[in-house]
């Protein structure tokens, strides 16, 4: 009997933990030892050789790649960039997302699928053609730029170029991750109990009291969740920068992907990765260890 149940435990556990280790473990794996290896004349990797003591040839391992990144500001200004614009994209679709999500969440049973599915819409069609359309809405002849144009020109502003700036990255950020943020906002908020809010409101709480008191501190887990599908994605996002941005708004992602793809250079892509990686780690720790103390806290 006790034979059994391991094996069914393997049974059901194995599948999972071989996926794991064949499609992530070990392409991470690959990825640290690239970052040690000396990148090739015309691309890929100098070979490595085990005998290289004996024989006085370079064995093809070496720190050259982590000097390099530590050794140049640059780099750091580029994950920076990219930490503010996740922020900043995080904080902008919070604030669009939760007032939609708690209609929906508030929405009589017979509209909430129709909300829900118009909000997944977007994912029917390609995500290229969505971020190009937004080339089409920013572009300088289209009708929002004459219109922002024009009220500055009315209030003698220089006129402003919306395509190929933060501007555009950001907007595209916003557009492409808002149903992240929307749809674990509202699994959380439609799980509120209604009988809270009574109770809140019969102790005297007006519409505001009864949202920061109740409302709020139980959506707590929604908005964490949501922010960690947003945040973490933005930081590696590569083709939004490439198609809205311009030559300024290069991001960690961007300069990964032209490291592999550009330059060739693999060791310093790795490293790159390695680095984001362990960037994310830690800010994930850190607002795992802030969750849990907002959600302990009276």
């Amino acid at each position: 009997m006790q034979l059994s149940n391991r094996l069914i435990k393997w049974l059901i556990s194995g599948p999972p933990l071989v996926f794991l280790l064949i499609f992530f473990v070990a392409p991470s794996l690959i990825m640290i030892v690239t970052s040690f290896r000396l990148p090739g004349e015309f691309g890929g990797l100098v070979p490595l050789n085990i005998f290289a003591e004996r024989s006085g040839i370079d064995s093809g391992l070496t720190l050259e790649t982590y000097q390099f990144f530590l050794s140049d500001w640059i780099y750091l200004e580029i994950f920076l960039k990219s930490f503010v614009i996740a922020t900043l994209t995080t904080i902008i679709c919070i604030a669009m997302a939760y007032p939609l999500a708690l209609l929906i969440a508030n929405s009589p049973r017979k509209f909430r699928n129709l909300m829900i599915m118009l909000v997944v819409l977007p994912f029917a069609s390609n995500f290229l053609i969505r971020v190009y359309a937004w080339m089409i809405i920013l572009g300088p002849e289209s009708t929002l730029s004459h219109v922002i144009n024009h009220i500055l020109g009315v209030l003698d502003f220089e006129p402003i170029t919306l395509l190929f700036s933060p501007f555009a990255v950001l907007i595209g950020m916003v557009y492409v991750h808002l149903p992240f943020m929307i749809l674990p906002l509202y699994t959380n908020l439609e799980k509120h109990d209604p009988i809270l809010l009574d109770a809140a409101q019969d102790l005297g709480a007006n519409r505001w009291q009864r949202f920061w008191s109740v409302t709020w501190p139980l959506s707590l887990p929604g908005i964490f969740s949501g922010s960690a599908l947003v945040f973490i994605p933005v930081l590696g996002m590569f083709a939004i920068p490439d198609i809205l941005g311009g030559t300024g708004d290069i991001m960690i992602g961007n300069l990964i992907k032209d490291q592999f793809l550009g330059t060739r250079d693999w060791p310093f892509g790795s490293t790159l990765s390695i680095m984001l990686t362990i960037a994310v780690l830690g800010v994930t720790v850190f607002f795992t260890w802030l969750a849990r103390s907002v959600m302990r806290s009276p």
